[in-house]
C-alpha cells in the first residue's frame, strides 16, 4: 500500500480552475466512494482507502492504494470525476507519495499550507472531510492513522508555537480592502450572502466597525435570522436580492451554490439605481457566487479569494521563526509516522512466520505425545522434541544459504546470525 496526496490549491491553480474541482459537503461521500471504485479497477483486493478535502483554497485527495501507479491513477480520477481534460489539469496538480504526502497532510492541518498562515478553519474542514470519508467506508488502517496524527500535530503546533498569533484572516482582509474604497465602514450598509462559518466570521469583523446596517441574505430565512439577530441586523431571502441589492454598499458572499447567484445584469441595474455610488463586493465562494464579468463594471470593486492573497500575506515575515519551529515539529512527526508505516509493511511477514512456526511446533508436539503414549522415556522424548524443532526451524535458512551465490550468499551469511541469535 502506498500513501499519497494529489490535488491543487491556491498556489498551483487559479480560482477559475479550483471552482471546477470544488465539492460541496454533501458531494464528498459520493466522491470518496467513486474514488475507491476507481482504484478497484487496478487493485482487485478492494483494500484501497480514500478521503477528499475541498475548500475555497484547495481540492485534494488522500489515499492508500495498492494500484501499480497510484499517483497517476489518483490524478486521472480527479480529471475523470470532474469531466476535465487530464493534460490541461495535470500541470496544476501536486502529486505527493509516501512521506511527502504525510508531510503535506500535517502542514495542511497545522495551517502552514493555507493562504492565511496559521488559520484554524482548515482543521475543522479537514475533520469534517475525514468524518464523511469514514462514514462511507473510505478510511482504513493507514488513513485513519494519518489523520489522527495530523490532528495531533496540528494541536501540538498551535500550542507550542506562535504560528496562529496575529494571523490576518480572510474576513479581516475584506474589512481592510473595504476601507480603501470607503473612508469609514460605519457609514455603509453591509450585506452578507450565506449563513455559514465564513459569513459568520466576516459579519463579526464588520460588526466591530459599527456599520450603518447589517443584512443577511440566505436561502433559508430562519437560519439567516438566527445569524442576523446576533449582530442586531435583519434577514432577507435570496429571492429578494434583485429588488434590494441597490441598498447595499458592501456585499460579502460565501455560499455552497454550484452556480453564480449574482450576475452582471443584476449588478448593472443596482449600480444604476444607486446613481453610480461605488459598490464593494467580495466573493469568498468556490465555485464563485458572483459572475467574474461583474468586476468589469464601472463603480464596482469585486474581489475574489485570490485577490485577497496579498492582504492576508502581510505580516508573514514576522512569523518566520514560528514557521521554522512548526516545520521542525512536523518533520519529527513525519519520521515517526513513516516508522509506523514501515512496521505495518512487515506485519504480513511476521504473521506468516508465526503461522509456519506454529505448524512446525504442533507437528513436533504431536510426535512427542505419540512417543510418550508408547511409554518412551520422558527425557529422551524431550531431547528429541527440542532437536526436531531446532532442525525444522533451521532447515529453511540453511537451504537458502546453500542455494545462494556470490553477494547474496555473503549478505545471508551476515544476516542469519542476527536473526537467530537468541537472548542469553
Amino acid at each position: 500500500m502506498q500513501l499519497l496526496a494529489v490535488g491543487l490549491n491556491h498556489t498551483t491553480a487559479p480560482v477559475s480552475l479550483r471552482e471546477q474541482l470544488a465539492l460541496a459537503p454533501e458531494q464528498l461521500g459520493e466522491a470518496v466512494q467513486a474514488a475507491r471504485g476507481w482504484f478497484a479497477r487496478f487493485n482487485s483486493h478492494g483494500e484501497d482507502e480514500a478521503a477528499l478535502l475541498s475548500t475555497c483554497n484547495r481540492t485534494e485527495m488522500y489515499a492508500a492504494s495498492g494500484a501499480p501507479d497510484p499517483l497517476d491513477a489518483s490524478a486521472r480520477f480527479l480529471a475523470d470525476y470532474h469531466q476535465l481534460n487530464f493534460s490541461e489539469l495535470r500541470p496544476h496538480l501536486y502529486m505527493l507519495p509516501q512521506h511527502d504526502a504525510v508531510r503535506h497532510a500535517f502542514r495542511v492541518a497545522s495551517g502552514l499550507d493555507s493562504m492565511v498562515l496559521g488559520e484554524a478553519q482548515i482543521l475543522g474542514q479537514m475533520k469534517d472531510a475525514v468524518r464523511v470519508a469514514d462514514q462511507v467506508g473510505g478510511l482504513g488502517t493507514y488513513l485513519h492513522q494519518l489523520f489522527q496524527r495530523s490532528f495531533a500535530v496540528a494541536k501540538e503546533v498551535r500550542s507550542t508555537t506562535e504560528i496562529g498569533a496575529h494571523s490576518v484572516s480572510m474576513a479581516a482582509a475584506a474589512v481592510r480592502l473595504s476601507e480603501r474604497i470607503f473612508d469609514s465602514v460605519s457609514e455603509q450598509n453591509v450585506l452578507f450572502i450565506g449563513a455559514g462559518e465564513m459569513i459568520e466570521l466576516c459579519a463579526t469583523h464588520f460588526a466591530a466597525q459599527n456599520p450603518k446596517s447589517i443584512t443577511i441574505a440566505n436561502r433559508t430565512l430562519e437560519r439567516g435570522e438566527l445569524l442576523a439577530n446576533r449582530f442586531s441586523g435583519r434577514a432577507i431571502r435570496l429571492a429578494d436580492l434583485p429588488e434590494l441589492l441597490p441598498q447595499f454598499d458592501i456585499v460579502i458572499s460565501s455560499t455552497a451554490s454550484t452556480l453564480p447567484l449574482i450576475g452582471k445584469g443584476l449588478v448593472e441595474r443596482a449600480v444604476k439605481a444607486r446613481r453610480h455610488r461605488p459598490m464593494f463586493m467580495v466573493d469568498l465562494a468556490v465555485p464563485r457566487d458572483i459572475e467574474p464579468e461583474v468586476g468589469k463594471l464601472n463603480d464596482v470593486f469585486l474581489y475574489t479569494v485570490d485577490d485577497l492573497a496579498d492582504v492576508v500575506r502581510s505580516g508573514v515575515e514576522s512569523r518566520q521563526a514560528a514557521v521554522a519551529q512548526a516545520e521542525a515539529i512536523i518533520e519529527t512527526r513525519v519520521q515517526s509516522f513513516m516508522h509506523w508505516v514501515g512496521d505495518r509493511a512487515v506485519v504480513p511477514v511476521i504473521r506468516d512466520l508465526h503461522e509456519s512456526s506454529e505448524v512446525l511446533r504442533l507437528a513436533e508436539l504431536e510426535r512427542a505425545k505419540k512417543l510418550l503414549a508408547k511409554g518412551e522415556d520422558i527425557e529422551a522424548v524431550l531431547e528429541a522434541l527440542s532437536k526436531g524443532l531446532t532442525a525444522k526451524f533451521l532447515h529453511g535458512p540453511q537451504q537458502a544459504l546453500h542455494r545462494a551465490q556470490g553477494d547474496e550468499r555473503a549478505r545471508l551469511a551476515s544476516l542469519l546470525p542476527q536473526l537467530f541469535r537468541g537472548r542469553r
